[in-house]
């Protein structure tokens, strides 16, 4: 096993790795930048690095990190999500320097990592995909296409992600305003401004399997997560299993997933992501190769430690499961705690954490990095926290996240926690029977006036027992 493992990445991922070695009995390096020298998994890692250059190159830097690397010792490095987890280039510097990247191999990386050969090789191998486009140069030829397949179309980023560079058309005219924008976006983010074209499903759920694959061919999936509740392309709220698969469908699906993976001769934990339309036809959309951010329910209802099993994977361990061993306990879902204002268009907000108390109790689990005191800088993502909870059906699952939400304090910045209170008492929700466009449709009855602290009930309690024992 490895003796030292440096976390390329902050937050709560990172405390999240840290626990994960710690158990294993290998010791941890994090690096961080000046921003985040008062975070919680800098204080938890056994050494500690401040990266350069600036706060977030200091986790985009590839020779400063691996340099760190050989400096402590560390024989690993765990990626996390997000910044370098999915840079094939990263992938091939750890492994020419001799350090084990943990995730797949870089090759496989980057074969998914252009949506439009990642397409190819789908459609080679017999994994369905939406009808679209290679490249797309200039509007002219978008509109060309688009007219063959039909409106409505969405301009997509080849080598995208998150939504960026996402431009949904319903006619040339779109096309026309929205093809540069869309160009622009993506060379800006991915430095790369290759397009290309699809036929836009209207309304439909999101839906991805965590599979799992070692290096001696074995391939298993762990399981689908219905993350249809998105907002700008951007998933909100998680769980597991979807409401909407059969079993049937769900065999029929982790089939296609791990014919993906077997594509591109996969060998680490990756998350295959499908488009189902309102005829529960399914079509490839991509594949994170990397952790996501809500692999905690299929932890939840697997039993399973998926980043565990990725750094035995990286170790050269084989699974030690089978696809029978498989089964889907319970329902889970996911929160993701964001510093966002709902009642501003989902805006991002900074500023420092004024009153921090979590909620607790039988099958909830706080994947976090804040606590009172923390200042939130500007130059990350909104995520503080991922409130998770399992129940053994459905409607107790959310009967827990709703209990839970209305014990969760985080006081000093606007929070996405009020807005989920709603959600979780919203029938279409609780339905199972929601989409992509959820939020888009439901938004007016998702409304809040104020946010509810659940501090004010105690302090009252406490100022009337006072009052009481001075009478």
């Amino acid at each position: 096993m490895f003796k030292k493992v440096l976390i390329a990445n902050r937050g709560e991922i990172a405390l999240r790795i840290i626990r994960a070695c710690r158990e294993l009995g290998i010791k941890t390096v994090a690096i961080y930048s000046e921003s985040d020298s008062t975070s919680r998994y800098v204080k938890k890692a056994d050494e500690t690095y401040l990266a350069r250059p600036g706060q977030l190159r200091a986790y985009l830097n590839i020779y400063g990190i691996i340099e760190l690397a050989r400096y402590a010792g560390a024989d690993a490095i765990h990626p996390g999500y997000g910044f370098l987890s999915e840079n094939a280039d990263f992938a091939r510097a750890c492994k020419n320097a001799g350090i084990t990247f943990i995730g797949p191999h870089p090759e496989a990386i980057a074969a998914m990592g252009l949506k439009i050969a990642a397409r190819n090789t789908m459609k080679a191998n017999g994994v369905p995909i939406i009808p679209g486009s290679d490249g797309i140069t200039n509007p002219n030829e978008a509109i060309e296409f688009a007219n063959t397949i039909g409106y409505p179309v969405i301009l997509k980023a080849s080598a995208g992600g998150g939504g960026r560079g996402l431009r949904i058309c319903s006619s040339d005219n779109d096309i026309k305003r929205q093809f540069s924008l869309s160009r622009s976006e993506a060379k800006k983010a991915f430095g790369n401004e290759s397009v290309f074209i699809e036929k836009y499903l209207e309304e439909p759920h999101h839906i991805e399997f965590q599979v799992v694959a070692d290096k001696y061919g074995n391939i298993i999936h762990l399981g689908e997560r219905d993350c249809s509740i998105q907002r700008r392309h951007q998933k909100l709220i998680e769980i597991a299993p979807s409401l909407l698969l059969d079993e049937g469908m769900r065999q029929r699906m982790g089939e296609a997933a791990i014919l993906a993976a077997r594509s591109v001769n996969y060998d680490n934990v990756g998350t295959v992501e499908f488009l189902v339309d309102k005829y529960k036809n399914f079509y490839f959309l991509e594949m994170n190769t990397r952790v996501q951010v809500e692999h905690t329910i299929t932890e939840e209802i697997t039993g399973i430690d998926i980043v565990q099993t990725m750094i035995k994977i990286a170790n050269g361990e084989p699974i030690s499961f089978k696809q029978e061993d498989i089964k889907l306990n319970g329902y889970a879902i996911q929160c993701r705690i964001n510093a966002e204002d709902p009642s501003n268009d989902f805006m991002p907000v900074t500023g420092k954490i004024t009153s921090y108390y979590s909620p607790g109790g039988f099958g909830v689990r706080i994947d976090g990095h804040v606590y009172k005191g923390y200042t939130i800088p500007p130059y990350y993502d909104s995520l503080l926290a991922k409130l998770i909870v399992r129940g053994r059906t459905w409607d107790e699952a959310v009967r827990r996240m709703h209990r839970c939400l209305s014990e969760y304090v985080i006081r000093g910045v606007k929070t996405t926690i009020p807005f989920y209170e709603k959600v979780m008492e919203d029938d279409v929700f609780k339905s199972g029977n929601f989409s992509t466009r959820y939020i888009e449709q439901r938004l007016p009855h998702l409304i809040y006036a104020t946010e509810r602290d659940p501090l004010i009930y105690v302090s009252a309690i406490s100022a009337a027992i006072a009052a009481y024992h001075r009478l």
